[in-house]
């Protein structure tokens, strides 16, 4: 797919005083520039995270009721169940609050909802499973429940108090629940926290509860020390794909050092299943131990996930990774066929001047694996999509990803009140729903009406955000490790991506992979030459003549040896 490419200002003068001040390169600077960070103070901290900066615990909304009312189960020695999610983030936030709650004095299990059986969230069902389980005085609802009115009341109502410790949109009106945590009842003015994700909140409720217990002057609060659960938190932070700004961008950066020196048996067994050999950072958290560990909620339980994060024993630990490592090899067949049916489906219809989103639904389509579907239906087409697939009560479930300018989540809810939709919730970006088969049409068909009112009139080409035009000379092997200060990268920081103008190629193509379907082009401007990748390249989308390339800078390392590596983004014809 062709992309709009934006590349940002050059302001050299102003690059070069930044650099001045921090001692570093003037492409360094002006990347810092384009992230908003023109401040030698501002653009400090960014470059060197620090756990001291983070806010206090006690300014995250409703968070101190939440710790007061925790003491109080603990004094009364009340049985606390963690109903956790599915997903990494869900997994990482419970096992969090499980494994520092219960050597702190808490009497705590947890539960994690089945996908296919209960459904997301606090739901009627996963709530009556739950009581049946696990004998219960207090419920603390994690990364689910801000919405969840009728299930809260109910569980109000059988005498069973709930904390609500998510990062999701609150409903309106909110739930009856004792207390919800939530960064969005913060105001807007208070950007620092509000993007954190339910393993964030985790951390900051731990970390609540410890200075609490330390002014109480307990023993065990004392010794505790909360760095060591930040693995968890750069596992859930980064898989969760959370603004990597502010507070989480200082949680994922501590939380990779705390990943790299973890003693976790079930962590170090996942990498090891995963192929990871050297330093884990965001990539391997992103592509290969996040989609394991959430391959288990997808296709089976998530509980095994959680087993796999707690499990103490190595061999135990092993077996539970490679279990996870074959679930998410199925996951991956799954997702690839489905993929596959949507696509030449949607081609064989798909009008781009009047389909303004992709909705396809099969009852035969596994929903734990819809969501990733969708995800690859919008980046085929730009545009957004939802893919449902069957539940076990006869209707279809599924997940939504957007385009940049429409709020999906907003839409849905639209549908949901016209009486499409059973039920829809999520972000601007990525959103679930649940409808009868016999509402599929009219829901694509209001979904797309919805769209048009938004998208109509916009070029519907994916924007490469390129952070300078550089001559290929300037991509060396010191830059490329002078610009992994940015790291980790991901939403809100993206990696560092270059226009390079006036290239040609100075040797045949070389296919690669498998199905030969991967590029290796060795490129020029005549003085300078690279080796550039272009990952699933048909023949249309090669280079050719005098050419610009959108690229990404990284580093291979081959036997040892190191080199500069292009990612090709996109390329054009040069000008002139």
């Amino acid at each position: 797919m062709k992309h709009h490419w934006h590349i940002n200002e050059n302001k050299p003068d102003a690059a070069a005083n930044l650099a001045r001040a921090l001692g570093i390169s003037n492409l360094l600077a002006q990347c810092l520039m384009n992230r908003g960070l023109t401040n030698g103070a501002e653009a400090q901290s960014f470059l060197a995270p620090r756990l001291a900066d983070l806010s206090a615990p006690e300014a995250i909304p409703n968070l101190p009721a939440a710790v007061e009312r925790l003491f109080v189960a603990r004094e009364r020695n009340e049985r606390i169940t963690v109903f956790g999610d599915y997903d990494v983030d869900g997994v990482t936030s419970s096992t969090l609050l499980v494994d520092c709650m219960r050597p702190l004095g808490w009497k705590m299990e947890a539960y994690l909802p089945h996908r296919m059986n209960e459904g997301y969230g606090l739901t009627v069902e996963g709530v009556a499973n739950c009581l049946e389980k696990h004998e219960t005085d207090l419920l603390l609802a994690v990364d689910c429940g801000s919405t969840s009115l009728d299930e809260i009341a109910l569980l109000q109502k059988k005498g069973i108090p709930v904390i609500v410790l998510d990062h999701h949109q609150v409903s309106d009106p909110a739930p009856p629940a004792h207390a919800i945590v939530n960064p969005q009842l913060a105001n807007e003015d208070e950007p620092d926290f509000r993007e954190l994700c339910s393993a964030g909140l985790a951390f900051k409720l731990i970390h609540g509860l410890v200075k609490a217990g330390r002014e109480k002057g307990l023993n065990e609060f004392v010794e505790f020390d909360i760095r060591t659960t930040l693995d968890l938190v750069a596992l859930g932070t980064l898989a969760d794909m959370v603004p990597l700004q502010r507070e989480n961008r200082i949680l994922a950066h501590a939380g990779l050092r705390q990943l790299n020196r973890t003693k976790r048996p079930g962590i170090l067994a996942l990498a090891k299943a995963a192929g990871i050999t050297g330093e884990i950072g965001g990539f391997e958290v992103g592509f290969k131990i996040g989609p394991r560990l959430n391959a288990a909620g997808r296709l089976e339980s998530a509980t095994a996930a959680m087993d796999l994060l707690r499990e103490a024993d190595t061999a135990v630990a092993t077996d539970l990774a490679e279990n996870l490592d074959r679930i998410n090899r199925e996951r991956q067949l799954a997702e690839k066929e489905i993929t596959r049916q949507v696509i030449d489906t949607v081609r064989n219809r798909f009008n781009p001047e009047t389909d303004y989103v992709i909705v396809e639904g099969d009852a035969g389509w596994h929903i734990g694996v819809v969501g990733i579907v969708a995800s690859r239906v919008m980046r085929e087409f730009y545009r957004p999509a939802v893919i449902v697939g069957g539940s076990p009560d006869g209707g279809l479930r599924g997940s939504g990803r957007s385009v940049e300018g429409f709020d999906l989540a907003a839409a849905l809810c639209k549908c949901e009140r016209e009486g499409h939709l059973e039920r829809a919730g999520g972000h601007a970006m990525a959103a679930g729903v649940s409808l009868q088969p016999k509402n599929l049409d009219a829901f694509r068909k209001h979904l797309n009406e919805l769209a048009r009112e938004q998208l109509a009139g916009k070029e519907l080409m994916p924007t490469l955000r390129l952070d300078a035009s550089v001559p290929l000379s300037v991509l060396t092997l010191a830059m490329v490790d002078s610009l992994d200060q940015l790291q980790p990268t991901g939403q809100g920081n993206h990696s560092t991506q270059f226009a390079v103008p006036q290239l040609e190629l100075d040797a045949p193509v070389r296919r690669m992979g498998k199905e030969k379907q991967h590029a290796k082009l060795s490129v020029t401007d005549g003085n300078t030459a690279a080796e550039a990748i272009y990952w699933n390249a048909t023949e249309q989308d090669l280079p050719e003549g005098r050419f610009d390339l959108a690229v990404e800078p990284s580093v291979n390392t081959w036997r040892g040896v190191r080199s500069l590596q292009l990612k090709v983004l996109d390329w054009r014809p040069s000008a002139g």
